[in-house]
């Protein structure tokens, strides 16, 4: 990465997370050079699962992932405003992205999505499939991979609405 490269923040919320958990590439987040993911204490709450758990704490002490609290009067505000339409994660990941002025990786539909384009705009809106095709892009992984990737995600309930990553390269 050249001097002059610049990092964006991603406030990351938990359906990113778990995805990216379900293809065992959580690590792939921290090296995707574009950017640097963060997800709030409220997101790292909505992780139940043990082993999930474990691995996003694996991935924070690794310097992968950085935790945040909210803490900004202004942040507060919108998180409890935000309470009242959507879940405590999705609703820190929504506040923050939009106080701080960051990205969100979000694969939320409905009504978190219309508020977040509202609040942030569509070209801050990350989802797994953007991520993935940065990864390739980054020759971190390959398009055969991602079509991998793609298919343990439709076996646990998140589709794409493609064939192939070779489509949106």
């Amino acid at each position: 990465m050249s001097a002059l490269a610049v990092t964006a923040i991603v406030i990351t919320d938990t359906n990113v997370l778990i995805n990216f958990l379900h293809i065992g590439q959580l690590a792939l987040l921290g090296e995707l050079p574009a950017y640097r993911f963060q997800l709030s204490t409220e997101v790292l709450q909505e992780l139940t699962e043990p082993g999930q758990r474990a691995a996003v704490d694996n991935a924070i002490a690794a310097g992968q992932l950085d935790l945040l609290v909210i803490d900004a009067l202004d942040a507060l505000a919108l998180f409890g405003e935000l309470r009242d339409l959507m879940g405590r994660g999705e609703a820190a990941c929504l506040a923050l992205a939009a106080i701080v002025g960051c990205h969100l990786a979000s694969d939320e539909k409905k009504r978190f999505r219309r508020k977040a384009i509202e609040l942030i705009g569509e070209a801050r809106i990350l989802g797994t499939e953007d991520l993935l095709l940065q990864a390739i892009r980054c020759g971190h992984i390959t398009v055969a991979q991602a079509d991998g990737y793609k298919v343990v995600l439709a076996e646990n309930r998140y589709t794409m609405p493609f064939a192939s990553f070779a489509e949106r390269l």
